[in-house]
């Protein structure tokens, strides 16, 4: 029998105790004790849940950002062609995300801004080519891709990061099939080629400005419940050639700045990072921030690394941005296997983890697709959840996987291992606690007739979704989480459940208890 643990989450002590509002205590422990007490007492409130430590590997968490990336970007993931009608793309999206719900996610990040384009409506981009064939063509019959992903995937019990790239201009060299309103177009004078691709110049005010206006005008108009951007600042270099930004810094030299070019390519970064996540704080405070740099912050950190650096070669201080507490998560795509010493995903966890004094959540990247493209064994990616899993106390709580057609294909059997042995049961997604929303009301008007448990529809608008939870001997484990529509469910036997209100934020209401072939406790 594997020895029994405690997830205690009582009233506001646990708050002061555990910064995941989670806590794990010795079955025979006086605290353990305690809280059996208390629960003795108490029949109805905060849900008071045990849960069992397998024998072997990692505890299953009640709370964990489980998540994939959705790129856009050359119709890697979604949609699969630029020529599949509004229909068969609408299709295409609910076939993912239903396969996505079926693996128990909870989370997706979907690539709205590729390459100064827009999968959404939007009065300052053109619509991608990705989406319709054309740049700037709109969808025909119309629909907002962007809204219908929202929609689709907050009915799943899903949050929606909108991704961001703030720098990309094109995907090719040549400036041909870029719409009027594209800011290369605009703002030719920033725009430059670069290796394969455009690229907009950071250091120019009205680049950042259009960056910045056009993630707070999604954050503004839809409900999302984050905003996102990857590792594309500085583009990655190009052997022998450098970045042509002399003009811009002569500028900025002339008018008084002294820093060096290096350092003024930094601070041009780090400014759009704080601004956005400012002027998103100030806007829905609600809104997460997240960032998913270049898993390398510098060659020799920690020791034993070698690589690219992020710091020098993309002028990307995510170190700093961490540090400062300007993200509400960080999410570096830490790429690599867990073995090899030069470039470990364990090794650099642990150093990303050790730069966090503001205490922000961590969820690595992981690159699912090296079990297709890379030579991966599907152990590698078990193992790697297992590892983020066992540092849950250092705030590692989660995974961010690229990308989702690796998963929708079942590719090496990949769908199979997380359905059977890594996220075989619901999760909710981590709190944020210095996030603040309006807290859900916890369910009235309970019924039970046969096995059906009935509540009453929310009225308050503050209830995302509803938590469902069985007792089983002296465990309580969710069973389901269900979207805020659906107020019945029907139990598989009789016992005790419980229900929860869970708001847009993951926090969750005071529990109602009741019995299944009886009545409501208290």
């Amino acid at each position: 029998m594997p020895p029994l643990y405690t997830l205690c989450k009582l009233s506001s002590w646990w708050k002061d105790k555990c910064k995941l509002g989670r806590f794990c205590f010795p079955s025979n422990s006086p605290e353990a004790r305690w809280i059996q007490h208390v629960r003795t007492k108490i029949t109805t409130g905060k849900i008071v849940q045990k849960r069992r430590i397998p024998s072997t590997g990692p505890e299953w968490p009640v709370r964990e950002f489980r998540a994939v990336w959705i790129a856009t970007v050359a119709n890697i993931d979604w949609p699969l062609s630029n020529h599949h009608t509004p229909e068969q793309q609408r299709n295409e999206m609910l076939t993912l995300l239903n396969k996505l719900q079926q693996l128990n996610f909870n989370a997706i990040v979907f690539q709205v801004r590729s390459a100064g384009d827009a999968m959404y409506q939007s009065s300052i981009e053109p619509w991608s080519k990705y989406l319709t064939g054309q740049q700037g063509r709109a969808p025909s019959p119309f629909y907002d891709p962007l809204q219908f992903v929202i929609t689709e995937a907050h009915k799943r019990n899903m949050e929606v990061h909108a991704w961001f790239n703030p720098y990309r201009a094109h995907t090719s060299a040549s400036k041909s099939g870029l719409a009027s309103n594209h800011m290369a177009v605009e703002y030719p004078q920033y725009a430059y080629t670069y290796g394969h691709n455009i690229y907009m110049d950071p250091g120019a005010k009205v680049i950042q400005d259009r960056a910045f206006n056009v993630i707070m005008d999604v954050v503004r108009r839809y409900d999302v419940d984050g905003a996102h951007m990857d590792d594309y600042f500085y583009p990655y270099p190009v052997s022998g050639v450098s970045f042509p930004d002399t003009h811009t810094y002569n500028a900025y030299r002339s008018s008084g700045g002294h820093l060096s070019r290096d350092d003024w390519r930094r601070n041009n970064v780090n400014t759009l990072i704080q601004r956005i996540y400012n002027g998103i704080k100030s806007t829905k405070n609600h809104v997460k921030f997240g960032l998913s740099p270049f898993g390398i912050w510098k060659s020799g950190y920690p020791s034993g690394i070698v690589g690219l650096s992020s710091y020098s070669a993309q002028y990307a201080d995510s170190r700093k941005w961490f540090m400062e507490g300007w993200v509400d998560y960080m999410n570096p795509q830490l790429y690599w296997r867990i073995d090899p010493p030069q470039q470990s995903y364990t090794h650099l966890m642990d150093w990303w983890l050790d730069q966090n004094p503001k205490n922000r959540h961590f969820y690595a990247g992981s690159y699912a697709g090296r079990v297709v493209n890379g030579g991966w064994p599907l152990s590698e990616i078990r193992r790697q959840v297992e590892e983020s899993r066992a540092r849950t106390s250092k705030l590692s709580l989660g995974n961010v996987f690229f990308s989702a057609k690796y998963f929708r294909d079942n590719s090496k059997g990949l769908a199979d291992m997380f359905q059977s042995q890594l996220y075989t049961a619901p999760a909710l997604s981590p709190e944020m606690s210095w996030l603040a929303s309006p807290p859900a009301p916890a369910p009235s008007g309970q019924t039970v007739n046969g096995h059906t448990i009935s509540w009453n529809r929310d009225n308050s608008g503050n209830v995302r979704s509803w938590g469902v939870y069985q007792k089983q001997v002296d465990l309580w484990n969710l069973l389901k989480v269900l979207n805020n529509n659906t107020v019945q469910y029907t139990a598989s036997g009789s016992g005790q459940y419980a229900i929860t209100g869970i708001n847009r934020l993951s926090h969750e209401s005071e529990a109602v208890i009741v019995n299944v072939d009886s009545s409501i406790i208290g």
